[in-house]
C-alpha cells in the first residue's frame, strides 16, 4: 500500500524529495518514540507529520513502523527534557548499524529525519559513534514579495520569475493550501524555519492582512505549521493611521503604541505560534519615522514593544537611501547610506529587533562589495539578506547557481586574516549567528539575526520556473543551517536526491552546466563590479545607459576616458572609510584593490591594467566573448544528457537554456560595442564588435 500526501492536483514537482529519495528508510523498520505529550499546536501538527512521513516510506518502499522495542533498523526519539540536544537540532548515535535521532522539540526530530532521508546509506552503514547536529542560524527565513492583488506594475509576485502565489490568487487566499504545506515540507528538509508571506511594499490590499483578514493569515499559518515554518507578516509603518484612522504613526505617540500593542494582541490570538513583523520603512516611498523627525531606532523600537509579550519579533530591514538622488552629484553615494543611518544606532534597538541587513550596501547585484555594516553594529541583532530570487542574475530564465557567491559572502572576514587582532578571522556567518566580536551579550544570548532571502518560488510546476534554480533555494536552506558546507558538495546532494539513480554522466553534465554558472553569468553583464546595466524597472536583458541618469543611483560614470565609480577616501564618497581595517585600506589603493571589484571602487582608464595583466577595455571584451563560448558549452552539454531526465524537465530546460543564449549573445554585444564606441580602443583579437 502507498501512502500519500496530498498535495493537490496537478501535484507539483516533487523537487528534492521524490519518493525514490525515501528508498534507504522506507525500506527498513523504522521507530517513532514519542509518547511525551507535546505543549503547543506547532508541536503536535510536526508530531503528526512526522507519523504520517514514516507510513508514507514505508508504505511507498516496503518497510513497517514498529515500537522501539521491536527491533527497528531507525529509531526517532523525542526526550523534551533532553540537554544534550539543541532546540533546533537533533543528536544521531549509531550503534550496530542502528541510527537512533533524538531530539528535544518534534521539529528538531523532524530535521533528524530528513537529514537521515539526505543521508541515504550512508545513514545506516557510518561509523559508530554520536553526532550533535544543530543550525549556525536560530533564525532561517524567507521573505516573500507576494501580492494578495495583482499589482498594475509588479504583478502577482513582485521580482517573481515562478508564476503567481503559492498564497494568493486574484485578491484573496486560495481557497485550497495544499502546495502551501508541500513547500513548508521542502522547506523543513532543508532546515528554513519561517517564511514572511506577503511583500515588503506593503499596498492597500496587503496591509489588510494585519486586520480584516487574519483569519486567512491564520489558515496559512495553519497550512506551514505541520513541518515547523512559523509564519510573519510584512506591515506597513503608516498602518495607524490607514488601517486604524489615527491622524499620526509617531512612534513616540501613546496612541500610536497603544494601536500597535491590541494589533500584536489580534494576531497572536489567531496564530499562537506567529513570528512577527517585518518592516521596509523610509525606503524607495515606504512610510517611516523620518516622517516625524524620528530615527530607525524609535520605530523599530515601537514595534518591538508590541510584539515583546508574545516572544514576537521585528525584522527592520536597513535597505534605505535617497531613490530621488540627482544624477549630476557625485558627492551622493547610495552604497554609504545604509551605514550612515544605522551604524550611529547601534545599541539602541531592543533585543528583539533584528537588523535584516543586505549582503551588500546596493542591492543584489551579481558583483558587490560585502556591506559594512555587519562590521558596525556588535550590539545589534543582525541577519544577512540574500535574495534566491534572480532579480539580477537572470530571472530563472538564465541557470546560475548561486551557491558558491553565498558561501563566498559567509566566508568573507570583515576584518581580515586571523593575525590576532580583535576580529581576525571572524567571518559574515559568525556576525550573524551572534559571534562577532565585542558582541554583546544579549546578542550573543539569541544567536544573532540570523539569514534571510527573498524567495524564489511561485506556483508554477517547478517551483521556481527553471528547474535548475530549485537548486539555490536548496543550497540557501542548507548554507543557513551550517555556513561552512561546501555549495559544489552542496549541488551533488541536490542532483542525487533530485534526480534519482542519476547516471555518472548526468551529473558531470549538471555540475559543468551549474558548478561555475555565476561566474558566467558575471562574464556576460556588468564587468568588474560596477553592477546594474539592466532594462531600467524589469531589469532584465541589457541597457548600459539605462539607469544612468535616473535618480536611483545606481551609476557607472563611464565616459571616453574611463569608466567607475570613485568611493575613496582620497578623491571620492569616502565610502572606503566604512570598513574596518584591513578592508579600508585594500579598497583604497588602486594596487591592493581586487580586480573583481574595481569599478565598484575606483574610476580608472579603460587602459588601467589589472593584476591579471590585461587592461580593463580588454577584459571586457574578453569575459563578453568567453561568457557567451561558457554558454554555447552549457547547451551543448545538455543535449547530450536531456533524454535521461523527464520530458517535461529536459523541455523546460532546454527552453530556458535557449533564452540564456540568445541574451547572453544580446548581452555581449550591446556591451562590447557600447564600450567600444566610448573607448575608440578595439579589441586586440579583431573580433566582431558593432
Amino acid at each position: 500500500m502507498t501512502f500519500d500526501i496530498d498535495f493537490g492536483t496537478p501535484a507539483p514537482h516533487a523537487a528534492w524529495l521524490p519518493d525514490e529519495a525515501f528508498a534507504a528508510v522506507g525500506t527498513r523498520r523504522l521507530a517513532l518514540d514519542a509518547a511525551a505529550p507535546t505543549a503547543t499546536d506547532l508541536d503536535r501538527a510536526v508530531l503528526a507529520s512526522l507519523v504520517t512521513e514514516l507510513d508514507r516510506a514505508t508504505g511507498t518502499h516496503g518497510g513497517a513502523v514498529v515500537g522501539a522495542a521491536d527491533s527497528p533498523d531507525l529509531v526517532l526519539r523525542l526526550e523534551p527534557g533532553s540537554a544534550t540536544s539543541p532546540p533546533d537540532g537533533f543528536t544521531v548515535a549509531r550503534t550496530d548499524g542502528r541510527p537512533t535521532v533524538t531530539a528535544r522539540t518534534p521539529t528538531g526530530l523532524l530535521h533528524g529525519w530528513f537529514h537521515v532521508v539526505r543521508r541515504g546509506e550512508a545513514a545506516f552503514t557510518g561509523p559508530e559513534g554520536t553526532e550533535q547536529h544543530a543550525p549556525a542560524a536560530a533564525l532561517r527565513m524567507l521573505d516573500h514579495w507576494d501580492n494578495v492583488d495583482v499589482h498594475p506594475v509588479m504583478g502577482q509576485v513582485e521580482r517573481g520569475y515562478s508564476g503567481g502565489s503559492i498564497f494568493y490568487d486574484a485578491g484573496v487566499v486560495r481557497a485550497d493550501l495544499t502546495r502551501v504545506t508541500a513547500y513548508a515540507r521542502l522547506l523543513a528538509a532543508v532546515g528554513i524555519d519561517r517564511a514572511c508571506i506577503n511583500n515588503v511594499n506593503v499596498h492597500a490590499r496587503e496591509a489588510r492582512l494585519l486586520t480584516d483578514d487574519l483569519p486567512e493569515v491564520a489558515r496559512i499559518a495553519a497550512a506551514l505549521r505541520p513541518y515547523g515554518v512559523r509564519t510573519h507578516l510584512a506591515v506597513s509603518f503608516a498602518a495607524p493611521m490607514t488601517l486604524g484612522g489615527l491622524p499620526t504613526s509617531d512612534p513616540l505617540d501613546d496612541a500610536v503604541r497603544a494601536w500597535w500593542r491590541d494589533a500584536a494582541d489580534r494576531v497572536w490570538a489567531q496564530v499562537p505560534d506567529f513570528g512577527g513583523f517585518v518592516v521596509k520603512a523610509d525606503s524607495e516611498g515606504q512610510p517611516g519615522p523620518f516622517a516625524y523627525g524620528r530615527d530607525h531606532a524609535d520605530g523599530a523600537n515601537l514595534l518591538a514593544e508590541a510584539v515583546a509579550p508574545h516572544d514576537g519579533l521585528v525584522h527592520w530591514r536597513a535597505f534605505v537611501y535617497n531613490h530621488t538622488q540627482d544624477w549630476r552629484d557625485r558627492s551622493t553615494d547610495r552604497a554609504r547610506a545604509a551605514f550612515d543611518h544605522f551604524a550611529p544606532l547601534d545599541g539602541r534597538f531592543a533585543d528583539n529587533v533584528v537588523v535584516q541587513v543586505k549582503h551588500g550596501p546596493l542591492d543584489f547585484q551579481t558583483r558587490e562589495a560585502v556591506s559594512p555594516v555587519l562590521a558596525a553594529m556588535p550590539r545589534t541583532r543582525l541577519a544577512l539578506e540574500l535574495q534566491v530570487t534572480q532579480e539580477y542574475t537572470g530571472q530563472q530564465r538564465h541557470a546560475c547557481y548561486l551557491g558558491p557567491w553565498w558561501s563566498e559572502l559567509l566566508r568573507f572576514a570583515p576584518w581580515g586574516a586571523d593575525d590576532g587582532t580583535t576580529g581576525g578571522g571572524t567571518r559574515v556567518a559568525d556576525v550573524v549567528t551572534g559571534h562577532g566580536p565585542d558582541a554583546a551579550p544579549g546578542v550573543a544570548a539569541a544567536g544573532g539575526g540570523g539569514i534571510a532571502a527573498v524567495s524564489n518560488v511561485g506556483d508554477d510546476r517547478f517551483w521556481t520556473g527553471h528547474p535548475f534554480a530549485q537548486a539555490n533555494l536548496y543550497a540557501f536552506g542548507r548554507l543557513t543551517w551550517d555556513p561552512t558546507l561546501d555549495a559544489t558538495d552542496l549541488l551533488d546532494e541536490w542532483i542525487t536526491l533530485t534526480f534519482p539513480d542519476t547516471s555518472a554522466d548526468l551529473r558531470a553534465a549538471l555540475h559543468a552546466i551549474l558548478d561555475d554558472s555565476w561566474r558566467t553569468y558575471e562574464a556576460y553583464t556588468a564587468p568588474l563590479g560596477v553592477g546594474f546595466m539592466v532594462r531600467p524597472g524589469h531589469h532584465y536583458g541589457p541597457d548600459v545607459d539605462g539607469y544612468e541618469y535616473t535618480p536611483w543611483g545606481t551609476y557607472h560614470f563611464a565616459d571616453r576616458d574611463g569608466i567607475g565609480v570613485d568611493r575613496t577616501r582620497a578623491t571620492g564618497t569616502g565610502y572606503t572609510g566604512q570598513y574596518p581595517a584591513p578592508w579600508r585600506d585594500v579598497y583604497e589603493s588602486l594596487e591592493t584593490c581586487p580586480d573583481d571589484l574595481l569599478l565598484f571602487f575606483h574610476h580608472v582608464p579603460y587602459t588601467h591594467v589589472l593584476h591579471s595583466g590585461v587592461t580593463v577595455i580588454q577584459h571586457v571584451y574578453d569575459t563578453h566573448f568567453a561568457g557567451v563560448e561558457q554558454v554555447e558549452a552549457m547547451v551543448a552539454r545538455w543535449e547530450e544528457v536531456a533524454a535521461e531526465v523527464p520530458d517535461d524537465v529536459a523541455r523546460r530546460v532546454r527552453e530556458r537554456l535557449a533564452e540564456q543564449l540568445r541574451s547572453a549573445v544580446e548581452w555581449r554585444d550591446q556591451v562590447n560595442t557600447y564600450f567600444l564606441r566610448k573607448s575608440g580602443i578595439p579589441d586586440a583579437r579583431g573580433r566582431t564588435i558593432y
